[in-house]
């Protein structure tokens, strides 16, 4: 089956690749799975070239390695990787938090209040899907209002890697509501030019994030859940 040519190329790799790193977390995927690239495209009638790039993108979040000879295998993703991945993004965005609430200005503070008050109201109605979409979008507010290029860049790199864990626990509605009250608790600091009550609510955040994720991952392997993340 040949590509649909009215369907942008990059649109299709980013559907293939979302596809397979839910898998690869919900555990349809084990560890140690080739993920070949004539077999993806006869499954999702694509041809070998949006597979290539949607690998590409497993690859780059860690959920997969490219090995020598083997090509591209599914990564073994154990608890203590999920705790570091969000203890480093924890780190990052609480020092983005930090200085964006000394020098954002009024606009982008103004952004970022509306952008938190049109989530609430996705929140309310349950809809996982746009809310996914306006969080993104609400962290990247905080990185650009830091006004330092390379503090941006390196939280967008963590946010690339950590964006199919981020998407699997905001599935959940309760998750949603509680991260709508957590950043209501940032984008005050925040207003308030509260840097250190900011990178505060901001590693709290991401720890929360990382409890919710754990969970959700015990849950689905059957596994027990660690006593607590390290992230902090």
């Amino acid at each position: 089956m040949t590509d649909n040519p009215s369907t942008p190329r990059q649109v299709r790799s980013q559907s293939i690749a979302t596809a397979l790193e839910a898998e690869i977390l919900l555990g349809d995927l084990a560890s140690g799975s080739r993920l070949d690239e004539v077999a993806l495209a006869r499954r999702f009638g694509v041809s070998r070239t949006p597979v290539r790039e949607a690998l590409q993108m497993v690859v780059s979040r860690a959920l997969a390695v490219r090995l020598p000879y083997k090509g591209v295998i599914v990564a073994d993703i154990s608890p203590e990787r999920i705790d570091q991945l969000f203890e480093a993004m924890g780190e990052i965005e609480a020092l983005c938090g930090r200085f964006a609430a000394q020098r954002m200005t009024m606009e982008e503070r103004a952004d970022l209040l509306s952008q938190h008050e049109a989530m609430a109201s996705m929140a309310l109605v349950g809809n996982s899907e746009a809310y996914e979409a306006a969080n993104t979008r609400f962290h990247q507010l905080i990185y650009t209002g830091s006004h330092n290029e390379d503090f941006a860049e390196m939280a967008e790199t963590m946010r690339l890697k950590l964006s199919p864990f981020r998407r699997s626990q905001l599935a959940d509605r309760d998750r949603i509501a509680r991260s709508t009250a957590e950043h209501a608790q940032i984008v005050e600091a925040i207003i308030e030019r509260d840097g250190q009550s900011a990178e505060k609510a901001l590693r709290r955040h991401l720890l929360s994030a990382a409890q919710a994720m754990l969970e959700k991952w015990a849950r689905n392997r059957g596994d027990t859940m660690p006593a607590r993340s390290k992230a902090s």
